[in-house]
């Protein structure tokens, strides 16, 4: 059995580490390692599409990340309880036409005991930007320890 801590019941102290790890692998842009952080037969809403297992996972990361070009991402804690973990997000994008967006949401997640998600539903609003007001300008991939987040940044 796959383990992938930190597991349930989370502290203050590991649901913002479970926060991180999510954010950094959603940021490697890799559909089947982001996938490995979800149980077999995950359940996902994500806005109006809704995902079931880990093939679809990968499916679904694959067609997001080919429409949302050099994507990067940051997530922070809201809240937790037990196997439940709440966080708010944005990130930002542009389309094969060059429009940037920023994209603004909040997931709730649940966790079996090996720290595997097994429920994750995200609501998400697009803003469009202009590319000068983009905040995120670190290298593709993992954000940078010492980037400002999201309250950081009036976000």
């Amino acid at each position: 059995m796959t383990v992938r801590p930190p597991v349930p019941p989370f502290t203050r102290e590991s649901a913002i580490e479970k926060v991180r790890l999510a954010e950094d692998g959603w940021n490697s842009r890799t559909p089947e390692k982001v996938a490995l952080a979800y149980t077999e037969d995950s359940r996902w809403r994500n806005r109006a599409e809704w995902a079931t297992g880990r093939e679809e996972i990968v499916a679904f990361l694959a067609r997001k990340w080919a429409k949302e070009l050099d994507y990067r991402l940051i997530k922070e804690l809201w809240a937790f309880e037990g196997n439940r973990i709440a966080v708010r997000f944005a990130y930002e994008w542009h389309d094969d036409s060059g429009n940037w967006f920023r994209s603004y949401g909040n997931e709730n997640w649940e966790f079996d005991a090996n720290g595997l998600m097994s429920v994750r539903h995200a609501s998400i609003n697009d803003v469009p930007i202009r590319e000068a007001d983009r905040k995120y300008h670190w290298p593709l991939g993992r954000r940078p320890d010492d980037h400002p987040g999201l309250g950081d940044l009036g976000l």
